[in-house]
């Protein structure tokens, strides 16, 4: 399947894809139980990580990797100032669990230079054929020709075994307030 590296243009179909890939996501179903909420915290990111030509597109939408390289940042100063604001507005009096999670995952984040995967969504109709995989495997091919390790939080435990098989690591976790999810970080040593 064709890859392409996204552009502004691609704003409304990442976002449609990430909140279709996401819509069964414990983790952030949890944080947004209306996917209204979920589609605008992800256009909110999505819109920030644009800024770098590191979003990876497989064919019509079928797939995306959003990448953040080394020395990014997933948000800018401007745009940290707006999650709170943006939360209490999508999901009301829960925006402080969201908040203390979205503070653990900054917490666990590694501070050695590298690839961030902020982001890997399949469409429904494309699950199971490998596209995704595909994806991440071009992405992390990148990342060995610069020599670079790569780092993700998994939010959904079926998928760490995807990630083992593709070298990344845990080498951490952490949870909702509740302690009802959890978080794997993992990390890909620089190959």
């Amino acid at each position: 399947m064709h890859t392409r590296t996204a552009g502004p243009s691609d704003l409304d179909g990442l976002t449609a894809l990430m909140t279709e890939a996401f819509a069964s996501d414990p983790l952030w179903r949890w944080a947004f139980d209306d996917l209204a909420g979920l589609e605008q915290w992800w256009r909110f990111l999505i819109t920030s990580a644009l800024r770098y030509p590191s979003i990876s597109i497989a064919g019509d939408h079928a797939a995306a990797a959003v990448w953040i390289p080394p020395g990014g940042v997933e948000l800018t100063e401007e745009e940290e100032g707006r999650v709170e604001p943006l939360l209490r507005s999508l999901v009301g009096p829960r925006a402080d669990a969201i908040l203390t999670l979205l503070e653990r995952f900054e917490e666990t984040h590694p501070t050695e230079p590298h690839y961030y995967l902020s982001l890997l969504g399949t469409a429904n109709a494309h699950r199971g054929r490998g596209v995704g995989m595909a994806l991440l495997g071009e992405g992390l091919r990148r990342c060995d020709g610069e020599g670079v390790p790569a780092y993700l939080e998994s939010s959904n435990p079926t998928n760490d075994r995807r990630y083992d098989a593709v070298g990344f690591r845990r080498v951490g976790s952490f949870s909702t307030p509740d302690d009802a999810h959890a978080v794997s970080a993992m990390w890909r040593a620089r190959v």
